[in-house]
């Protein structure tokens, strides 16, 4: 509760400073531009979609589906929590229900079967953190909403940076076990036809709900907003079948909605206070200004970038991070003509490090909840994926098809 009126109150301020009591009156356009839009009204679905999910166990099934599918690997459970984070990050768009709902369950097992307690604590964390840059993104959808940029071309270009972070976790997992093997004991589990075929029993459903969203999606059939409320239709009628499913879960599904949405639109609405407030001032226009007239090269403004979001990602929440730095940023980028799609994937691979960066990082504080270890054993653990997440944005920086090549195939479709 205390972001919200950070933002708001010096915006406020700013406000009447800059043109006393009558500029105030232009508030009454700001909230109403805030909230009138209908790119909005996704978050809500995609969350109430991520609740019913994990109230009905259905993420437990998905869970124990991969278990069963990626036990031979090298890493046994270890590259499970990456598998399950991934999967379960295609049907929730948060960072905190991914760390939550793999953890929960992952944790106990990983501790008593003797798996490294840092590496556990790690890759749940590291793993979390997918579920921003696999669509759907509650980040990409406030990202859009600031930027007026296509959400949907958003989605589709974290698919593959989201594909391949997760590879890139799992193949450092791999190695790390063959190179240590006290760090996760080998399964010994007997896969026959029929665990195989009950394994895919237990992921069919995820299937069902990812076609759904993402599917109908990308074939150009509905838009973000309409694939949240096609998801949530959906995640009901599989809990109802696969899973458990009540009225006092859909009841709690609908209480846990309206909760963390009611957080995220009065930051938003905080937010747009603040941008009035710049506005209203001409800070855009002189940070832009200042910024060209420095004339750094194209390569000296993503490293200016990269220092300034390393920096904010350890001090200031996700959500927080975008409505404060890209309304500012954001006619900075255009005239050195960077694309806004590719920015929008960068932007969220920088809050994925702060998710897990000391010392507000909040998957931290989500894994620390749910197991028996120190916070020192959570950070430790997390350190190997931070530099991980480093080699993907270089990636990005120097391959930027990587985020753009699927939303350009989508729009010439």
């Amino acid at each position: 509760m205390s972001v919200p009126f950070a933002i708001a109150l010096p915006g406020t301020a700013y406000i009447i400073i800059q043109g006393g009591l009558p500029a105030m009156k232009g508030l009454g356009f700001v909230s109403w531009g805030s909230m009138n839009s209908f790119t909005l009204t996704a978050i809500p679905m995609f969350i109430f979609m991520a609740e019913i999910m994990q109230r009905s166990d259905l993420s437990s099934r998905i869970y124990r589906g991969l278990s069963q599918l990626v036990s031979r690997i090298p890493g046994g459970l270890l590259q499970t929590n990456i598998a399950g984070c991934a999967a379960f990050a295609a049907i929730s768009g948060s960072s905190v229900a991914c760390a939550a709902s793999i953890g929960s369950v992952a944790l106990p097992q990983l501790l008593e079967r003797g798996y490294s307690r840092t590496l556990s604590a790690g890759s749940i964390c590291a793993g979390g953190t997918l579920g921003i840059l696999i669509p759907p993104s509650l980040a990409m959808i406030i990202y859009g909403t600031f930027t007026d940029t296509s959400v949907a071309k958003l989605f589709m270009a974290g698919v593959v940076p989201g594909l391949m972070l997760t590879a890139m976790f799992m193949l450092y997992i791999a190695i790390h076990a063959m190179a240590k093997p006290s760090v996760a004991p080998r399964e010994q589990a007997n896969l026959t036809l029929a665990k195989i075929m009950m394994a895919f029993a237990d992921v069919f459903p995820f299937f069902i709900l990812v076609t759904a969203v993402l599917g109908t999606m990308y074939a150009g059939l509905v838009t973000p907003t309409e694939a949240a409320a096609i998801g949530s239709v959906f995640a009901i009628v599989i809990a109802m079948v696969w899973g458990r499913m009540s009225f006092r879960i859909l009841l709690d599904s609908v209480k846990g909605t309206i909760q963390l949405v009611g957080n995220l639109l009065f930051i938003i609405y905080a937010a747009y206070i603040f941008s009035y407030g710049i506005s209203l001032g001409g800070v855009g226009e002189a940070l832009t200004s200042y910024m060209v007239g420095l004339n750094l090269e194209r390569w000296s403004f993503f490293l200016a970038l990269f220092v300034l979001y390393t920096i904010l990602g350890c001090l200031v929440e996700s959500v927080g991070m975008i409505v404060i730095t890209v309304p500012l940023l954001y006619p900075v980028l255009l005239k050195y003509g960077i694309d806004p799609v590719w920015f929008g994937i960068v932007l969220v691979m920088f809050i994925e490090l702060g998710a897990i960066s000391p010392p507000i990082g909040i998957n931290l504080f989500v894994v620390q909840s749910i197991w028996t270890g120190t916070m020192k054993e959570v950070v430790l653990g997390t350190i190997p994926f931070h530099l991980i997440m480093f080699l993907m944005l270089a990636f990005l920086v120097f391959w930027p098809e990587i985020a753009l090549w699927l939303p350009h195939h989508m729009s010439g479709r």
